[in-house]
């Protein structure tokens, strides 16, 4: 099948009956598009965005949907919006017994298994390392260089411009990536265990650069916790489709 890389050639484009069954979009701008009078069965939707804007199937809003099923799969991650420290705390410690027990739960046969070009669970784990260096370490604590050297940044960030000779090239032992991701969430509960509505509401830059928004250090937060949450919920995804 042909592949379309960094393209705009299908912006504002009309498509009438066309195909395309078990097409596959992966980093893609898909907003604003209209779809009538089309199939839709099985269509599969990922878009860790999705709760930054709308989405419309025949006329509903669905977001607000999503939101509410996925609270409920999730078991405290409606605290991820929190903006007082002692809901942030708990939200940091519901998120944190969850990953727990899905570390613990997986094999160790399927800890470096990718599904369908997905982080493994020992990417995700390195992700969460960089995730929380970045706003605990960089934004937080306005650390020059908080990065560890075996964290896993994401996609793209070295044409970017990002110096990705922090980095470690080879891919870690499990037991280090298990190591540093303690060292990491203790952390942050130790951040969270004296942490203050003052303090909390004092700006801070953002840690991947631009101007254009200066996050608080309750944002810097609730950050991290939305990006527990949504790799905690793509991991169990892909395990449950090897399972």
């Amino acid at each position: 099948m042909t592949t379309y890389t960094s393209t705009k050639e299908f912006e504002g484009a009309t498509f009438v009956r066309a195909s395309f069954k078990g097409a596959t979009l992966r980093f893609s701008d898909v907003s604003g598009v209209s779809m009538r009078g089309v199939d839709v069965d099985g269509l599969d939707i990922d878009s860790h965005d999705l709760f930054f804007g709308s989405l419309f199937v025949n006329g509903v809003d669905v977001v607000p949907l999503v939101d509410a099923e996925l609270n409920r799969q999730f078991p405290g991650r409606e605290l991820q919006k929190a903006q007082t420290p002692e809901g942030l705390r708990e939200g940091w410690l519901a998120v944190q017994s969850a990953w727990q027990e899905t570390v613990q739960g997986t094999p160790p046969a399927l800890v470096n298994t990718q599904v369908a070009e997905e982080w493994s669970l020992s990417q995700t784990l390195r992700h969460l390392i960089l995730a929380t260096d970045a706003w605990l370490g960089g934004g937080i604590l306005r650390k020059e260089q908080p990065f560890h050297e075996i964290g896993l940044i994401f996609t793209g960030a070295g044409e970017m411009g990002f110096d990705m000779s922090i980095f470690r090239v080879e891919p870690p032992p499990y037991e280090e990536i298990l190591t540093v991701r303690a060292e990491r969430q203790r952390q942050v509960t130790d951040f969270l265990a004296t942490a203050t509505a003052d303090l909390l509401a004092e700006e801070r830059e953002n840690p991947w650069g631009g101007g254009d928004w200066h996050p608080s250090v309750g944002d810097c937060v609730r950050v991290i916790l939305e990006e527990e949450w949504a790799h905690l919920r793509y991991i169990r995804r892909d395990l449950a489709r090897i399972g």
